[in-house]
């Protein structure tokens, strides 16, 4: 093999770039079987052109042959112009002598070419790499299954949908944020609607971190260096896919005109059933950019929504933080492992501050919790839009709060503050740590009751300050970041929390007169029933030190809790959370 490749180098070292682009293209044309295309050959085409420089018309052709080949298109040529071509829609390039791109048009099934200015920018700033995957976007909306006739009914269908999400999309909306753009997209009844252009696929942001400012200077530059600068936007592209059950699909608008809101302020819209329709093999599909990690309850409301079953075998369920980790965008994320189980990250906050997050394995395993990557949703009927963008939203920001203890890669072992981070229900969860200048714990819990209210309860403090709690949840809804919010409320529980003194001789008599006292700090709601807590959140019992985990550590009775009226924010725990430390009689037995 040596001989062969040495023989080659010598053979093709006084060989120019042309003539070794003709060589392997030749080779791609003639593959012994035309159905199974040459793959090694494939890939040196490639390598080759991303390497040459493009400034010929030749060269310039070979590259845009070489993407629209990628993307399974047709390639034609005639004179100057170029034109990549799929069943429903074609691209057609004009180019220069040079072989710069003079002019780009793309033209739909039916419509006449309208000019791309996106796609010539691109073309002309040499970005080849994004002109081909703005390119395979379109496709991904034009390549609808079936035969000639089946694809002209579909795209129709598909035309029909996106008039009437246009229409949706227009109807008055009560602004929340003052950044318009990131009003519309997380707020909005359909997000941030891209429509109605001949080389943008239908589109739909629904989801962006929210940004204001709020967060500190260093691990805001810690997350921007884990992101390249950029906020990531939750988008999904709309177009249709076949479906093995036959669904019902619009071939006429069921938005009535005018346009009306219903008393919920969702778009009125008519059922198939009274609406000009046609049974087809497919279904019109949201494609998740990128997927997005969902708990099992979440999965079920898509169902309950859509009323289309996602197959279960298409479905691979894990923990939430695991699927998190995997679909990180980030490669720098730090974790450990203990007992093959619990996972544990560490986050570096302004001033020199280390916080480590544990995540216990076997609380995040629960069935009813785990979840799987969701990459598109099936759906049949506009209607169905706004009530899935809002569930998506939903779990969007419950992936966004836990991530925030992800993101951060560790520059040292030492960590200041250990926090534990357990599930209560689909919509909440609680982190512990020990109170400082105390061995005694402090709970939090967090609920999301939806994608936009974030609602804190603080259990141990012994604060009896509704405004901190307050504070608390603003400030994670306004930075979506648990690193920020448990530092604010730990720095605020140093200024309360008196340093530890000797021990005087008459400590110990008290400490046992305190605890032999009768005591009523029963958590109660206004009609005096006891909040209750979850079955699964058990304090480990592990051998480890408080400068392991703060929830390991030996704890005291816990002082009072803030036991204002609230409302449940577990509509779905079949449990409370916690239960393990209250006693039969509702109080709360000692931590140890």
């Amino acid at each position: 093999m040596k001989s062969i490749i040495s023989e080659l180098h010598l053979k093709f070292a006084e060989k120019s770039w042309k003539e070794t682009f003709q060589l392997v293209r030749r080779c791609m044309d003639k593959p012994k079987d035309a159905s199974k295309p040459c793959v090694p050959l494939l890939r040196s085409l490639e390598r080759l052109q991303e390497v040459a420089n493009v400034s010929s018309m030749n060269t310039m052709r070979s590259r845009l042959e070489m993407i629209a080949k990628q993307q399974g298109m047709g390639f034609h040529i005639t004179e100057a112009t170029c034109y990549l071509t799929a069943d429903l829609f074609y691209l057609e390039v004009v180019l220069l002598p040079c072989g710069r791109a003079d002019e780009v048009k793309v033209a739909p099934h039916g419509g006449s070419p309208v000019p791309s200015e996106s796609f010539l920018q691109l073309l002309k700033l040499k970005k080849f790499s994004e002109f081909a995957m703005k390119l395979a976007d379109l496709f991904t909306q034009y390549n609808i299954p079936g035969d000639s006739d089946q694809k002209l009914k579909l795209f129709a269908s598909l035309q029909f949908l996106g008039k009437d999400l246009e229409q949706m999309s227009l109807l008055p909306c009560v602004p929340i944020d003052t950044d318009p753009q990131g009003d519309m997209i997380n707020n909005g009844r359909l997000g941030c609607l891209i429509v109605g252009k001949a080389d943008c696929p239908l589109f739909i942001q629904f989801y962006s971190h929210p940004t204001d400012g709020m967060k500190t200077s260093d691990l805001q530059e810690e997350e921007a260096k884990m992101t390249d600068g950029e906020t990531v936007v939750q988008a999904a592209l709309v177009t249709v896919h076949v479906s093995d059950v036959p669904c019902k699909l619009q071939t006429a608008s069921v938005i009535p005109q005018p346009p009306q809101l219903d008393p919920r302020g969702y778009p009125v819209s008519l059922p198939l059933g009274e609406m000009p329709c046609e049974v087809l093999p497919a279904c019109f599909l949201l494609k998740l950019q990128p997927a997005i990690p969902m708990m099992f309850p979440f999965v079920n409301k898509l169902k309950q929504i859509t009323d289309v079953i996602i197959p279960d075998a298409d479905l691979q369920w894990a923990a939430l933080p695991k699927l998190l980790m995997s679909s990180s965008p980030s490669a720098k994320i730090h974790r450990e492992t203990l007992e093959e189980q619990d996972t544990i990250f560490t986050a570096p906050l302004p001033g020199s501050v280390m916080h480590r997050y544990i995540l216990p394995g076997a609380a995040w395993e629960v069935p009813a919790l785990r979840g799987t990557v969701v990459d598109s949703i099936p759906f049949t009927h506009p209607a169905h839009v706004p009530a899935l963008l809002e569930l998506l939203r939903h779990q969007c920001a419950i992936n966004t709060l836990l991530r925030s203890c992800m993101t951060s890669q560790c520059t040292g072992t030492d960590c200041d503050q250990h926090f534990e981070v357990r599930p209560e229900s689909e919509t909440s969860f609680s982190v512990t740590f020990q109170r400082p200048h105390s061995d005694s714990l402090v709970v939090l819990l967090v609920n999301l009751s939806d994608a936009h209210q974030i609602t804190c309860t603080l259990f141990g403090a012994g604060i009896g300050d509704p405004s901190l709690e307050e504070n608390l949840s603003s400030i994670m809804k306004k930075s979506m970041s648990m690193p920020q919010a448990l530092r604010t409320l730990f720095l605020k529980l140093e200024e309360i929390t008196p340093a530890p003194l000797s021990a005087s001789p008459e400590a110990p008599t008290e400490a046992e007169n305190d605890h032999s006292a009768p005591t009523s700090t029963a958590v109660s709601d206004t009609n005096g029933a006891l909040t209750m807590f979850s079955q699964n959140a058990a304090v480990p019992e592990d051998d480890f030190s408080a400068s392991d985990s703060a929830c390991y550590a030996k704890s005291e009775l816990l002082p009072e809790i803030n036991s204002s009226p609230a409302v449940s924010p577990y509509p779905f725990a079949p449990g409370g959370v916690f239960s393990h430390w209250m006693t039969n009689n509702g109080h709360l037995s000692e931590l140890s």
